[in-house]
């Protein structure tokens, strides 16, 4: 039984664990206590999402559905292992549940079966969505099974908790069959074995973007291929000035001429220094990805 952890704690607990954390729009704030109490807290919930696609579950987790309003977890782990987080405090993931399962929970012994929907468990759970259809084909990787192990192992370190305080949605209501592809009795194996050492510590951070420098104005003329003109093309269609019909390509064309000037034009630029041809003010600005 704990005090819930702050967002701020949270995001430590994870990041301290080697995580790679996404902090997703509002989650800080977003929540369902308006609707009920959230803690003492006691445990962490694995789910599946039965859906596919990172940024879709995540918004889906976000905000919810008609029938269930968003967040519907704390934090979703996507297939390359990163968690985004999109709830603090209160979610509407576990539902009702067996008071049995709670009371193992809270005294860390072994699970009975879960007969009964009488208990809060949005209460008292944190909940990871895991993004997965859940049919028993679509894969786990390794990423995503390691992140589950930190996620996990993060918020009971943070408590003081052992591995037997995380459980599946299976095993907390009944019907429920998520998470389905690995046992949770295999997971919390490999929970304990992480809380017996030290954390891993805040991943590196990546390297910074590298963009292509400038060039000079001569590189952009009639006859030109480089691949470096198909990664301007793409930029400027990102930024909302492609004027192509066919491409981007690598061979500087007119249609390249018009969407640099609506690029240049979009900063501020008018009459002869939007004629379309780069200046490196301009470049820097476009940050065209180094190729």
């Amino acid at each position: 039984m704990a005090t819930p952890l702050s967002a701020d704690r949270l995001l430590k607990a994870l990041r301290d664990e080697g995580l790679r954390v996404v902090e997703h729009r509002s989650w800080r704030t977003h929540n369902r206590n308006h609707k009920g109490p959230w803690g003492p807290v006691n445990g962490v919930m694995i789910h599946h999402t039965v859906t596919s696609g990172t940024q879709s579950s995540v918004e889906l987790c976000y905000n919810g559905h008609s029938s269930l309003p968003g967040p519907l977890c704390h934090g979703v782990i996507a297939k390359d292992g990163t968690v985004y987080l999109v709830g603090n405090g209160r979610a509407n993931h576990a539902g009702l549940g067996d008071d049995d399962v709670l009371r193992a929970v809270v005294n860390e012994t072994a699970l009975p079966a879960d007969n009964e929907a009488n208990t809060d468990g949005n209460r008292h759970f944190y909940g990871f969505e895991c993004v997965n259809l859940g049919d028993g084909k679509d894969p786990w990787p390794a990423a995503q099974l390691e992140a589950i192990e930190k996620a996990s192992a993060a918020i009971c370190r943070a408590h003081g908790w052992s591995q037997r305080s995380v459980i599946g949605h299976k095993e907390w209501q009944p019907g429920k069959v998520d998470p389905r592809g690995f046992t949770m009795d295999a997971m919390r194996d490999r929970i304990g074995q992480r809380l017996g050492g030290n954390p891993d510590g805040p991943p590196a951070p990546p390297p910074p973007p590298r963009y292509e420098p400038f060039p000079g104005a001569a590189f952009f003329q009639v006859g030109r291929r480089s691949a470096i003109v198909t990664a301007m093309g793409r930029r400027l269609v990102a930024e909302g000035c492609g004027r192509y019909e066919v491409g981007p390509g690598p061979a500087w064309s007119e249609a390249d001429r018009k969407s640099y000037a609506a690029w240049q034009r979009k900063l501020g630029y008018s009459g002869g220094d939007a004629d379309g041809i780069p200046g490196k003010t301009s470049w820097d600005r476009l940050k065209v990805p180094n190729v």
